[in-house]
């Protein structure tokens, strides 16, 4: 500004002085001695670790911080980075700066840090210096990994997760959100049984762990027990296996219930026919004549322990020929329902006779005249059940409608690949001589869990759906109503990255 204006500034200069051992011009400081000197005279790494050896775990890929804990860190990662420093002695003394990877070759079992500190020398100046710090890296297996090698099936822990239906459906859904929060991450071995799965796992914490995951996302009761294995009496140290066997409730989404009496008049006397509309940490019921619905927790189900009147494996096709809506419309965990009187027919006995049906739904949101419909032939069906017998003067439905059917759509894009696709567990699969049938129904139960995955937004919420490399865009226009037909969209995919792809992508982010 005064230069601007025209006036004369005194322009400020810095005095030098000579060093008092070189004799060279230098800017002053404390010690009145230039760097080089200062250098020559005082050395701040004296006293720290130059050479350092670490502990590697090369199976699992983790490192040992004394006395017994592992950390996993990949390497001239951040997670690396800090537990080299941490393992340096008498870095507390001076002030650490920066520090740094120094590139070494992946064999050559050496990494380098570079570390930038300073400290407080002659008078008060400070001085700072760059060393670098050598680990050596020996290989020692940790003791998990060491158990694993020797005995495979040495496992500590293992939690028997069994549901007693006549369908996988749950353990399909259940496994999906095992892989979206890598809940089985510590299981060493996992093995698919008849009624459920095993988990085998190398430490008792991470089985309860596990166990306090599946309480959170489905209904469970759990006990446990443990056998002694063997026992030092000079240490009293005493080796145990853990068992854990945990029970999912066997109530499904879409079954058809019948509540006891004394459940039905603690909830405000709902049903006692109802549907089961959602299965999480609750059972969410809903009473398709009424649309009142209700919550049942994990502990108010088991002390009623009912079981389901028909399941989904008993759905019947109806068509719809008549619809008329009844003003009244509901909300249960996000998802919509409208009251409607329909009439029906059984796609059976459509043009053999002249049954139509008259019931009341819960689906006049979705249903037309000429839609297909899956339901509960109630009229047609042999029914046995101890909680049904006890309501008398019960005014049963002769159907009972569950869902809308796309299965006339769905026959034409059948044997065509989906835009999707979804992660499995790495599962061993129990040696058993059911066969062909066997394998067949295996495959249509998990056909059918990827059709309602598409069906059902809500579903899809708490899963991860991958995008299918293998699809082709242009197979969407061979159908001719396809935009009727449910589909996942393509925004709710994630890319499904390998390790090829991310070095890819990080090559082209370097150059």
């Amino acid at each position: 500004m005064a230069e601007e204006a025209g006036m004369f500034v005194v322009h400020q200069t810095v005095g030098s002085v000579l060093c008092c051992k070189c004799g060279i011009p230098m800017a002053p400081n404390a010690a009145n001695m230039c760097v080089k000197c200062l250098r020559s005279e005082v050395d701040i790494t004296e006293g720290l670790q130059k050479h350092v050896i670490i502990i590697h775990c090369p199976e699992c890929d983790s490192y040992l911080q004394p006395p017994r804990t592992w950390i996993k860190a990949q390497l001239e990662s951040k997670e690396l980075l800090t537990f080299c420093v941490k393992r340096l002695k008498n870095l507390n003394k001076i002030r650490l700066v920066h520090a740094e990877f120094v590139w070494t070759e992946p064999h050559s079992k050496r990494i380098k840090v570079k570390l930038r500190v300073q400290k407080e020398v002659l008078n008060g100046a400070i001085l700072e210096q760059a060393y670098i710090v050598e680990y050596v890296v020996q290989e020692q297996m940790c003791e998990s990994c060491s158990r694993v090698q020797a005995n495979p099936d040495q496992w500590v822990a293992s939690v028997q997760l069994r549901q007693h239906v006549s369908h996988r459906r749950t353990f399909f859904y259940l496994e999906q959100l095992i892989l979206r929060h890598d809940a089985a991450a510590r299981a060493i071995r996992i093995k698919q049984m008849d009624q459920g799965i095993d988990f085998f796992f190398g430490n008792r914490s991470h089985a309860v762990k596990f166990v306090e995951f599946l309480g959170k996302v489905a209904p469970i009761r759990s006990r446990h027990d443990k056998q002694l294995v063997s026992h030092d009496p000079k240490s009293n140290n005493f080796n145990y296996k853990y068992t854990f066997s945990v029970e999912i409730c066997p109530i499904c989404r879409e079954d058809l219930v019948c509540l006891p009496p004394k459940l039905v008049a603690s909830l405000g006397n709902i049903g006692p026919l109802v549907v089961c509309t959602k299965v999480s940490n609750s059972i969410a019921l809903l009473d398709p004549s009424t649309l009142r619905h209700c919550f049942l927790d994990t502990d108010q189900y088991w002390r009623a322990s009912f079981k389901s009147l028909l399941s989904s494996r008993q759905l019947v096709e109806y068509i719809v020929l008549d619809v008329e809506i009844i003003p009244h419309e509901v909300n249960v965990g996000g998802s919509k329902y409208v009251l409607a009187d329909v009439q029906v027919a059984r796609v059976s006995d459509f043009g053999k006779n002249d049954k139509i049906s008259i019931v009341r739904t819960h689906l006049g949101h979705l249903l037309n005249p000429g839609d297909f419909a899956l339901g509960y032939d109630l009229y047609g069906t042999n029914i046995n059940d101890i909680e049904l017998d006890k309501y008398k003067a019960l005014n049963i439905p002769e159907a009972i409608l569950i869902k809308k059917s796309y299965e006339e759509k769905q026959q034409r894009k059948r044997g065509k690949p989906r835009s999707w696709k979804l992660k499995s567990l790495n599962m061993e699969v129990e040696n058993t001589d059911k066969g062909r049938a066997e394998e067949d129904k295996m495959n249509f139960e998990y056909e059918q869990f990827l059709r309602d995955l598409e069906e059902n937004p809500e579903m899809r919420f708490n899963i991860s759906l991958y995008r299918n490399k293998e699809y082709q865009l242009s197979e969407m226009s061979s159908v001719a109503d396809g935009e009727e037909l449910p589909s996942v969209p393509l925004d709710e995919l994630l890319a499904d990255l390998d390790l090829s792809d991310m070095e890819e992508e990080g090559d082209s982010m370097r150059e």
